[in-house]
């Protein structure tokens, strides 16, 4: 998918996430929620989610982002939902490897290869991976609510 995309389509993936957050909602108590923020950017969010069985049947977020937070959270909540928790890891682990400028499957990432240059924007990827971050922190039980 990289290849077919250029820098104006990006802009306007993110852009159309950051004006229309998909999945920002705040979830009632039954879902694990954990809190993220930044000490580098206004970024204050709640990633909230419920898994049954293995899968994960809702990611939500609710919260304050920058541009690069919100699209890449939002994009996050629709590239998880539905899937099983092995799959969701991969998804993930793929990602932070994009980020980060490291081998990944392009294949599992979906609009979210909208966010492959920002290796070389260090000072974004604490922005890029919040919501990441905190579906990790879930997912491993970290720090997690219920």
């Amino acid at each position: 998918m990289s290849f077919l995309i250029n820098n104006e389509m990006m802009r306007e993936i993110i852009m159309d996430h950051y004006q229309n957050p998909r999945n920002k909602r705040e979830a009632d108590d039954s879902y694990i929620s954990v809190y993220m923020d930044s000490t580098s950017c206004i970024d204050k969010i709640y990633i909230q989610m419920k898994e049954e069985n293995g899968v994960i049947k809702d990611v939500c977020w609710h919260g304050n982002g920058c541009a690069i937070s919100t699209a890449s959270t939002s994009i996050m909540t629709e590239l998880l939902q539905g899937k099983k928790v092995e799959e969701a890891k991969k998804i993930m682990e793929a990602y932070t490897n994009m980020i980060y400028g490291k081998p990944f499957d392009e294949n599992l990432l979906d609009e979210a290869i909208v966010f492959i240059n920002t290796s070389r924007q260090p000072s974004r990827i604490k922005c890029a991976t919040i919501g990441w971050r905190g579906v990790n922190r879930i997912l491993n039980g970290d720090d997690a609510n219920e």
